[in-house]
């Protein structure tokens, strides 16, 4: 069992940057990746970014070059920067971890990004 906790979410000015991270507890020493999915209103949960034990990194196309995603594997800590933040990127912001083929999804944090 792998338990996850965001934190960071708030209100930012669009053109703004914002930092969110993730905490993860139990099993977490067995994480193969971790990432960021979010979820705008009436929209389908999309993924961000996501990287591997091994460092390894994917974004979705909305986010490269404005988003960057670190791992602390000591910590179990991802510590995504947004950057160029647009209304666009407004949702809410769930953190993920895959660890022994099962799918861990933290409760989500709201980021909201004012034009």
């Amino acid at each position: 069992q792998v338990q996850l906790v965001e934190s960071g979410g708030g209100l930012v000015q669009a053109g703004g940057s914002l930092s969110l991270s993730c905490a993860a507890s139990g099993s977490s020493n067995s994480i193969y990746a971790m990432g960021w999915y979010r979820q705008a209103p009436g929209k389908q949960r999309e993924l961000v970014a996501t990287i591997t034990i091994g460092g390894r990194t994917n974004y979705d196309d909305s986010v490269k070059g404005r988003f960057t995603i670190s791992r602390d594997n000591a910590k179990s800590t991802i510590l995504p920067q947004m950057n160029s933040l647009n209304p666009e990127d407004t949702a809410v912001y769930y953190c993920n971890a895959v660890c022994d083929g099962m799918v861990y999804w933290g409760k989500g944090t709201l980021v909201t990004v004012s034009s």
